[in-house]
């Protein structure tokens, strides 16, 4: 049987037109689909990498492709809080005093079992996942707060509320992520600040077939959509919840996962 393939987009253009949005973790593969989403809607971008630099200038020069501005900002280890906000700040002068949007999407994804894991594989986790969340929507909150307002999407996970083997320290940090973003919107609303959640399932990615074929099976076969997502599938939620569809959205957490949350579990 074949599978379905994800469609075209079908986004009309324009949707961020003017908008300087920062999209941390964008030389990875779901980093880059998101920015390059932001980029096709009329965003100039500000594209934050740690050590993925070469990647990290070829998402930058398919945004000028399209149209746009876009900046790499190099070496900025997030679990530092310090960091993230010189990052957030360089960001903003590149685009001339303003940030329209942000993009948290930096982050990992090892695998442990839970009674070998040790407090500093936790933390390793926690701090990419989430402190860094924190820091940076704090410094960009300060910026579109003076500016009234801006979005903050967090990418968060399925895995927030449906944990998997292996991925406890994972799966926390982003069922906190989710509950960040609701308070963020608590507080900053007032500010004209809306803050999101994004949460995929099973994004597909050069080898994931062959490296991992049974959960890639039964993916498929499970999704009532059929198949994989995809960086753009993603990337398309971000622009809508950046964009004025959205402006009545915030606290919120949009599940992008073919239908497999509504599977049931028994």
């Amino acid at each position: 049987m074949t599978q379905p393939t994800a469609r075209p987009p079908r986004t009309p253009a324009g949707l961020l037109e003017g908008q300087v949005a920062l999209v941390t973790g964008a030389s990875g593969g779901l980093g880059r689909g998101i920015a390059l989403r932001l980029a096709a809607q009329g965003a100039d971008l500000a594209l934050h990498c740690r050590t993925a630099v070469a990647a990290a200038h070829e998402v930058a020069a398919r945004v000028r492709a399209l149209g746009r501005r876009a900046v790499v900002l190099p070496a900025a280890d997030l679990t530092d809080e310090d960091a993230g906000r010189r990052l957030v700040a360089e960001a903003a002068e590149w685009g001339g005093g303003r940030l329209d949007a942000l993009v948290n999407n930096a982050g990992v994804q090892p695998t442990r079992d839970l009674a070998g894991m040790t407090a500093a594989h936790w933390r390793a986790v926690v701090d990419t996942n989430l402190s860094s969340v924190f820091a940076c929507t704090q410094a960009a909150a300060e910026i579109m707060r003076e500016r009234g307002g801006g979005t903050v999407t967090h990418i968060a996970s399925i895995e927030a509320s449906r944990p998997a083997p292996l991925h406890a320290h994972y799966s926390a940090s982003k069922a906190a992520v989710v509950m960040h973003a609701r308070s963020a919107a608590l507080e900053y609303g007032p500010y004209g600040i809306r803050v999101n959640t994004v949460s995929p399932g099973l994004i597909d990615r050069e080898g994931l077939a062959e490296t991992w074929p049974d959960g890639v099976r039964r993916w498929r076969e499970n999704a009532p959509a059929g198949r994989l997502g995809s960086p753009e599938d993603v990337g398309d939620a971000c622009v809508f919840l950046a964009s004025p569809l959205a402006a009545w959205i915030t606290g919120h957490d949009l599940v992008v996962d073919g239908g497999m949350s509504a599977r049931p579990g028994w």
